[in-house]
């Protein structure tokens, strides 16, 4: 057996290794090692999900944004990108829409933007929670202080998405003008801290990039134990400083959520949009090596192809069910069967 089979082997049987052992199996790993790799990886997925996928209905409900992320198309310096933001009455028109189609849970993204105080923010968590009762809401809003992050999960928040995009910190920073490192991994840990279930997770791809910084990554990941990983390529976008860069591969992004798996055995992993906009079977890719969660959108047509993260993002006319019947047929098509349910974290419990 060789050395990399003997390393997928010893990370599936201990859920983890070395610095050295990650770094040489993300080095010399063969495109046959890979295969392996993903079937250990599905495996141990199924041990803890079954062959289910969890459905979140993603609400996109603000794309100004007060920060300058080099990669990202509503950064503030954008001066093309068309801005919007929903009422609170049309952010409860995709509640009603996506609850009619069965889901159990609103990812609510957004732009860091200072429209959207903490007053603000905790009416719409109230108003949701109030009108579905059953239903779990999760944050993708940024870097928030300790006690707006507190007042957010009193109100009723269960879950808050913000990936570490790098863990590292010359990367971050060169990535990341005017922001800090530190004040990032504060603020996940100030979240795990609160009772959240929280997401953290990166960029695969980006300028600059190396193993070595993936491997700290996992490190950094196995260390905080997040209940969800959110990982995708880096796509670059046509208005942003990088608009000229090569893209992150999906063959690199199913190797390292293939670890991911093995490495943090019941953690949530999406199958990302930037997946599918890479390649038409990439999200069904991605389920295939352990991912075991999708977010179609509920935002208005009106304002999908606003929210450009990226270039050439996909199901942007999409009416929302037929988002959720073009998601359901390609996961059941690749061999899983759709769990609407909350599909909380199999280790979390709200404090």
């Amino acid at each position: 057996m060789s050395l990399i089979k003997q390393l997928i082997d010893k990370l599936y049987n201990e859920n983890s290794l070395s610095k050295e052992e990650l770094l040489i199996l993300l080095n010399d790993i063969t495109e046959e090692e890979e295969k392996y790799l993903a079937e250990k990886s599905l495996e141990i997925k199924s041990k803890y999900y079954g062959d289910t996928v969890f459905m979140r209905g993603l609400i996109e409900f603000t794309n100004y944004c007060q920060k300058n992320c080099m990669y990202c198309g509503i950064r503030a310096a954008n001066i093309n990108a068309d801005r919007y933001r929903l009422t609170l009455d049309e952010i409860m028109e995709c509640c009603i829409e996506g609850d009619r189609l069965g889901y159990k849970t609103f990812v609510l993204q957004g732009g860091e933007d200072p429209y959207f105080d903490d007053d603000k923010i905790i009416e719409i968590i109230k108003t949701i929670k109030s009108r579905f009762k059953d239903t779990a809401i999760t944050l993708s809003i940024g870097e928030k202080s300790y006690d707006s992050y507190k007042k957010f999960y009193e109100a009723g928040a269960d879950r808050y998405l913000l990936r570490h995009e790098t863990a590292s910190k010359e990367l971050y920073e060169k990535l990341h003008p005017n922001m800090s490192f530190e004040n990032r991994m504060r603020c996940l840990k100030d979240l795990k801290e609160i009772g959240y279930q929280v997401g953290a997770g990166f960029m695969v791809g980006l300028p600059g990039q190396s193993n070595e910084d993936f491997v700290e990554d996992l490190i950094f990941l196995k260390e905080l134990k997040p209940h969800m990983i959110g990982i995708g390529p880096f796509i670059s976008q046509k208005d942003t400083p990088l608009n000229n860069e090569e893209n992150g591969t999906l063959e690199k992004t199913l190797v390292l959520l293939s670890i991911i798996r093995l490495m943090l055995p019941n953690v949530l992993l999406p199958s990302t949009t930037a997946l599918g906009s890479l390649d038409t079977k990439g999200r069904e890719k991605a389920l295939k090596v352990g991912a075991n969660v999708v977010m179609p959108n509920l935002s208005p047509t009106s304002v999908r192809e606003k929210y450009a993260l990226y270039d050439g993002k996909i199901c942007t006319g999409d009416e929302a069910a037929h988002c959720r019947n073009c998601i359901e047929g390609r996961i059941k098509g690749a061999g899983f069967s759709v769990d609407m349910s909350r599909g909380d974290n199999i280790n979390w419990r709200r404090k």
